[in-house]
């Protein structure tokens, strides 16, 4: 079944379209116009697959989506894992051709889909959007950079704790999500290169130390960050 596509509608006849004035980044990715729409995504299903044309960026206004990679013996592993105000996909501006990984919703998940085309007239004509694309991009490097660190350095329990941060958006400006939507243990094992056994064994002691509540959904508490500090 096709995701759901809610498409723009032309102002009535003889009407002009009003003039906004003002550039607003966050109008513009909260809603339709040329060359983007919005689609909505059931849980579990593919928002584009790998090795698909990459012509497009996309925008999470609601939901949750993880990015998989399979390398050429069919292993498959979690590289990436997006929420509400985040960008993906954006390989195409940067001279990808077909995409590097699959994204499939986590959760019933609403995206704003922009034409690659489109993204880059905008960024280059509208200085709001491009500081807060780059902005994010930035943010994202810098993230990539802590995970490589993360991996090579880090104990298998510190890197749960930082990605259980991480995903609760612990240390944003605006207020951390906290509670996290349903997140499975064999996602967070490939997130974390380790196996769900290990995973498990951590969740339960950090449930029993109250770093965190887990009862399908994960309620992340600051004292979590102990773990990470924790030499």
């Amino acid at each position: 079944m096709a995701a759901n596509t809610i498409f723009s509608k032309a102002p009535p006849s003889g009407m002009k379209p009003k003039k906004t004035g003002v550039f607003d980044a966050q109008v513009f990715l909260e809603s339709v116009g040329v060359s983007r729409r919005v689609e909505e995504f059931r849980k579990k299903q593919a928002i584009f697959s790998q090795g698909e044309a990459a012509d497009s960026v996309m925008y999470v206004q609601k939901g949750s989506v993880k990015l998989t990679v399979v390398n050429e013996s069919g292993k498959e592993a979690v590289v990436a894992i997006f929420g509400s105000g985040d960008f993906f996909g954006e390989g195409g501006m940067a001279g990808q051709t077909i995409r590097m990984g699959t994204a499939t919703a986590i959760v019933p998940t609403t995206v704003l889909i922009i034409g690659k085309d489109e993204m880059m007239r905008v960024l280059h004509a509208e200085q709001a959007l491009s500081d807060r694309f780059i902005t994010y991009m930035l943010g994202r490097n810098i993230r990539v950079e802590a995970d490589l660190i993360d991996q090579l350095f880090n104990s298998t329990e510190k890197r749960l704790a930082r990605t259980l941060l991480l995903l609760a958006r612990y240390g944003k400006e605006d207020q951390p999500e906290r509670v996290l939507q349903k997140v499975s243990q064999e996602t967070l094992a490939e997130m974390i290169g380790t196996t769900r056994s290990r995973v498990n064994l951590f969740m339960n002691k950090f449930r029993k130390l109250g770093f965190i509540e887990y009862n399908g959904k994960i309620k992340i508490n600051k004292s979590l960050l102990t773990v990470v500090l924790h030499e």
